[in-house]
């Protein structure tokens, strides 16, 4: 059995007990109830947590409004798990996950799937520190009590009247977030989580940094990079994003690839019997799913959610192929939505992620080119060139139309230019992955004077769990700093 097909199934092993995971109420407890004194500004305890035996848990505390420190404040809930050879330690690893993501809740599944056994250096001579990023997970969370999107309002309005009830919606969501968790909704942005882990390292101690960052995160690094120059000693970027164009060229990208990503999906569905499809033209099914939804939206059994649209199982699409390992859930959803049941499309298949954690950051990060729904109209019918299927419901869209009509101002971080300071970077970039283009790889590489993109011939994001040759050059990259030579692919 190859590595990456035991992933798969030890994966799918462990998201059956990861709800319950959630609801362990105190990361940071001490086995024994006693609370040693902090060290740094870092509240160190032994996990109570069964999942994580032997590592600590912390909290920092940080100012809500850096520009502002006095007030007020928000708890950054961290766990690290010690390298295994001590006399050989080399630093901390920073594991950061997408926006919206657990970074401990992504250690958790590491854990699950025995990660340490396979890891290498990673885990032999770095200490591992998840950090959720404020906003989100144990950290000071954004709670909000309207839903993101609620039944009757489309991210793809075709008049002025459901435009226009799309930025109401919009304003109106911001404004109940803004109410439940104060001025915290309007510092979710680069600039304030890379902060933070400025804080975290002088909690820590250490001079340096090593970063592992995964989608977003690519982003994050990069953003902390230009605020603390010398402060990273590597910095392993995982899909990596591109926003040093305009906005719109990255939303039609990425909808570019996750149509590609989706069209590997159904070949893959046409040569294996593993898929549920399998006899059928899944692209075909899927365009008769959606467009039947669309008349009229399909119940989900068993759930207390509302029917289903098919602009809601477009929405859901992209991240069941991010990971190879969900094509079988997808197919399995689609037979299931066939039979009268869209339930399966309920199940975000990173479940580490929080759609309202996801959309907050999205509105303060990204530039707001559509205003009118003209604008939007001639988006729609670009995307819907580059993406048949999918129609470009990709989350670079969702997070334009998910934010017209938001109350506070963007504040995006400028890109583009070479970052002074930074380490030389190893990129790690599929060639098929369905949250970002290919070369998206490089123009992160360009930022990073030295940077090297190490290509992986294949479809999932997180490669460092299942590709060998992957693991490899990183383990050399964390320990040597020794960078793979241009044009590297990783075939395995």
């Amino acid at each position: 059995m190859t590595r990456n097909r035991k992933y798969a199934g030890l994966v799918a092993a462990s998201l059956a007990t990861f709800v319950a995971a959630l609801a362990v109420p105190a990361l940071a407890q001490t086995q024994d109830g006693g609370r040693p004194a902090a060290a740094h500004g870092i509240d160190w305890h032994a996990c109570a947590d069964a999942d994580f035996k032997g590592m600590q848990c912390g909290s920092i505390d940080v100012p809500v409004d850096w520009s502002h420190p006095g007030s007020g404040s928000l708890s950054l809930a961290m766990v690290r798990r010690p390298a295994d050879d001590q006399a050989h330690r080399q630093g901390t690893v920073m594991l950061n996950d997408g926006a919206g993501g657990s970074s401990i809740e992504q250690l958790r599944l590491a854990m699950h799937i025995s990660m340490p056994k396979f890891a290498g250096d990673m885990t032999q001579k770095f200490d591992l520190l998840a950090v959720d990023p404020r906003g989100v997970g144990h950290s000071t969370p954004i709670v909000c009590g309207e839903p993101a999107k609620p039944a009757g309002i489309t991210h793809f309005p075709k008049d002025r009247a459901a435009f226009d009830a799309l930025a109401t919606h919009n304003r109106v969501f911001a404004e109940d977030c803004a109410r439940r968790n104060g001025t915290l909704t309007g510092h979710l942005d680069l600039t304030s989580a890379a902060r933070d882990f400025e804080a975290v390292r002088k909690g820590l101690g250490d001079q340096q940094l090593n970063w592992y960052g995964i989608h977003y995160s690519t982003l994050l690094g990069r953003t902390y990079a230009q605020l603390y120059p010398g402060r990273l000693r590597t910095m392993v970027l995982d899909t990596a994003l591109d926003d040093t164009g305009s906005p719109l060229a990255r939303v039609t990208q990425e909808a570019a690839a996750a149509e590609t990503a989706f069209n590997r999906f159904t070949a893959w569905c046409a040569t294996t019997s593993d898929c549920a499809l399998h006899g059928q033209d899944a692209g075909a099914a899927y365009d008769a799913l959606v467009a039947g939804a669309d008349r009229a939206p399909l119940p989900t059994k068993g759930v207390g959610h509302q029917p289903l649209t098919g602009e809601d199982i477009r929405e859901a699409t992209q991240d069941f192929l991010t990971l190879t390992l969900n094509w079988r859930e997808l197919a399995q959803a689609m037979v299931k939505a066939q039979g009268g049941d869209a339930s399966g499309f309920l199940h975000e298949p990173d479940d580490t992620l929080d759609p309202v954690q996801v959309q907050v950051p999205a509105c303060l990060d990204n530039p707001r080119p559509i205003t009118s729904l003209t604008q939007l109209a001639s988006l729609q019918q670009q995307l819907a060139k580059v993406s048949p299927h999918l129609g470009g419901a990709v989350r670079s869209y969702k997070a334009i139309t998910g934010c017209l009509g938001w109350p506070v101002p963007a504040r995006p971080v400028k890109a583009g230019p070479a970052v002074p300071g930074a380490p030389a970077a190893l990129v790690l970039q599929s060639t098929h992955q369905a949250l970002a283009p290919f070369e998206a790889g490089a123009a992160m590489a360009a930022q990073l004077p030295g940077s090297v993109v190490l290509a992986h011939e294949g479809d999932d994001y997180s490669m460092f769990l299942s590709s060998r040759c992957v693991e490899d050059a990183t383990n050399r990259y964390l320990t040597t700093r020794a960078l793979p030579a241009a044009g590297t692919v990783c075939t395995d």
